[in-house]
């Protein structure tokens, strides 16, 4: 892949070229020059765009396609490609799967799906065996075949004692667990955020404390083992201060938060549109404000589409009987750009690769491209036409956006919108 990006304006802190606009050339997928007004070599191809913008490739820490077991919601192949012209370069890739993702056979297979894709497939592997929470999975088997992380998608750990020990294990190899808080018994039956919309509405609600109080028994663990957590996301006001509390007193806790739930709140219930059934749930107007200052003051790590097909079948039912679950890739970028600055979405898309032990490439001479491209200007509103997903289920439908994507390279290889 011989390229020459032209008028190119990079976004990377610290990088000489940060905020400037040049030309950066890339020769089989290496950056060979960066300058302006570089001359254009026999058999380059030229990349330019309005008011094009660069900066390292992204990463998504929590998706879900589906494949193995659920193709027609998503399979990696398409998966893949949607996230490469959603701006990632890489993705991070969840059990919500049949066979589940808790052993060497499932990830070699997940793996070999993802060959010659132009993103990067990364497997966060069941903390527990099928995901029950019962038995411990084969972690150190999985860490020997690439795994990043291990977790239960969506699954709080239930046996306190078990997530102790599961702690205590992987420390031996430096391992990190991604929790999600939800305490079961607190949760109950609720579907969506507990206050005045749900008591209006008349739908069951899952009281913030359901979350918080999970999160309060998990750092007291996490800090008695000495381990290292990861909470993919986060929904209320409360846990953003628990979890600063916690970093405060030197504990290895990172967070990440929904693309849905820095934008939206639980007003958009009122429509009983059943793509506003995510797990967490929608907040209230508090917690969305102080979920954007803890991105803002670094209490948050990391910034998630959170990405879930679901099939029609699943969504289109009655409020309380639709599953959870709304695709948010295509649409993460854009909404994003209307609550925060610019700078600041790439850093939460891109900062946390070395915590996770990924190469983290700058944009420099002699380093791989591992580019997102982008435009972070104009207005437009997402419809049905920009699913490129297998499934529909997009909460973002009919939302406001600011900027677009125009595509990645990463692997030597390209690609790019229409």
């Amino acid at each position: 892949m011989n390229l020459l990006l032209k008028n190119a304006t990079i976004l990377e802190n610290q990088n000489p070229f940060h905020n400037q606009q040049v030309d950066i050339e890339i020769t089989s997928g290496i950056i060979s020059k960066i300058g302006k007004n570089l001359t254009v070599k026999e058999g380059f191809e030229v990349i330019e765009k309005e008011n094009l913008h660069v900066s390292q490739g992204w990463l998504d820490t929590s998706v879900v396609f589906g494949e193995p077991g659920f193709e027609t919601t998503e399979t990696i192949a398409n998966g893949l490609k949607v996230a490469g012209k959603s701006g990632f370069t890489s993705v991070f890739l969840h059990s919500n799967t049949n066979p589940a993702i808790d052993n060497q056979a499932v990830i070699q297979f997940v793996k070999s799906k993802a060959q010659n894709s132009v993103s990067n497939l990364h497997v966060v592997g069941c903390l527990t065996k099928n995901s029950e929470g019962t038995d411990l999975a084969e972690l150190f088997d999985m860490k020997n075949a690439g795994v990043v992380a291990f977790g239960d998608y969506k699954n709080s750990m239930t046996n306190a004692n078990l997530l102790k020990i599961a702690f205590q294990y992987v420390a031996n190899f430096d391992g990190i667990l991604f929790v999600q808080p939800m305490n079961k018994e607190i949760r109950g039956k609720g579907f969506v955020n507990e206050g005045e919309v749900s008591t209006k509405l008349g739908l069951k609600g899952i009281p913030a404390m359901a979350e918080e109080i999970e999160i309060e028994r998990n750092i007291a663990l996490l800090e008695y083992t000495k381990g290292k957590l990861h909470i993919p996301t986060i929904t209320t006001k409360k846990s953003v201060d628990l979890i600063q509390k916690a970093q405060a007193k030197g504990l290895e806790i990172t967070c990440g938060v929904s693309v849905n739930n820095l934008v939206l709140t639980d007003e958009e219930l009122v429509d009983f549109n059943s793509n506003t059934k995510i797990y967490p749930p929608l907040r209230t107007e508090t917690d969305r404000k102080a979920l954007i200052e803890g991105v803002l003051n670094n209490v948050i790590t990391v910034i998630t589409s959170d990405h879930c097909p679901v099939n029609i079948e699943q969504k289109q039912l009655e409020y309380d009987l639709a599953d959870f679950g709304s695709i948010g890739l295509e649409s993460a970028f854009g909404a994003l750009q209307t609550v925060l600055p610019t700078e600041v979405i790439v850093e939460k898309f891109t900062k946390m690769k070395a915590y996770f032990n990924l190469e983290s490439a700058t944009i420099s001479e002699g380093n791989k491209a591992d580019l997102t491209l982008f435009n972070p200007n104009g207005e437009w509103i997402f419809e049905k036409e920009n699913i490129l997903s297998f499934s529909k289920n997009s909460i973002m439908l009919g939302k406001n956006m600011k900027g677009k994507v125009y595509g990645i390279l990463c692997n030597n290889k390209i690609i790019v919108n229409e």
